[in-house]
């Protein structure tokens, strides 16, 4: 892995939790999913699983495309 953790797409860092429970996503990570101060993140757990982050705009365009294909069903009745 390079030095700075990037490799293939991929990175792997480390963050500190503070006292808020806040953590600061690594520049690195907000370059490459185009993470900007303002954005919404969803934030999904599962104990045996883990923890992920996505922008919220991944479930927007999931729920349109899912909108979406339910109309295209109604239009086939």
């Amino acid at each position: 892995m390079k030095k700075d953790g990037k490799k293939n797409g991929k990175y792997a860092g480390i963050c500190k939790v503070g006292e808020k429970g806040q953590i600061v996503i690594p520049k690195t990570i907000r370059d490459m999913f185009d993470i900007n101060p303002g954005d919404t993140i969803i934030v999904l757990g599962d104990k045996k699983k883990g923890i992920a982050l996505l922008k919220s705009e991944i479930i927007s365009d999931l729920a349109g495309s899912i909108l979406e294909g339910i109309g295209k069903e109604d239009n086939e009745d």
